[in-house]
């Protein structure tokens, strides 16, 4: 437990990938899929609401759901800059950022149970929950075996 602590918050982060470099390639592409989702959100009129996740946006309320989604893309957009300086500046948290993301993905899953929403059909995100899941999962525990089997 105490090489996996110091696997996440190694003393000194730094740009040295350890381990297998798999777990950073697939880190750069969702940080790309984030920094896209996060534009939809903020600049799409109606921020992806009604054109993506099928709400409908014409009942009462509707300019503050955009605007909820508006937010959203803005804390997404902030996130993926924290990604891009991982990526480029601080790779030795990798494996942080892999668990982290882990842990945002079940936030929202846990939030979309505990306040769901009625859609005119199923939003890629819902879908994308269970794939960013597993790919999450996956590539933090192949990150954690990577570092671990290089430094035993």
């Amino acid at each position: 437990m105490r090489k996996i602590f110091e696997i996440l918050f190694p003393e000194k982060a730094n740009n040295t990938l350890r381990g297998s470099r798999i777990p950073l390639y697939f880190f750069i592409f969702t940080a790309a899929i984030w920094t896209i989702r996060s534009c939809i959100h903020v600049f799409l009129p109606d921020g992806g609401a009604g054109s993506i996740a099928g709400m409908n946006l014409s009942v009462s309320g509707a300019n503050e759901v955009v605007f909820a989604f508006a937010l959203w893309g803005s804390e997404q957009f902030i996130y993926s800059l924290i990604q891009w300086v991982v990526i480029f500046r601080y790779r030795s948290l990798v494996p942080l950022m892999w668990g982290v993301q882990i842990l945002e993905t079940l936030g929202r899953m846990f939030v979309g149970r505990l306040k769901p929403v009625t859609f005119s059909h199923i939003p890629p995100g819902e879908v994308g929950n269970y794939i960013y899941l597993a790919l999450s999962a996956a590539m933090f525990a192949y990150s954690l075996w990577s570092i671990n089997r290089i430094t035993e």
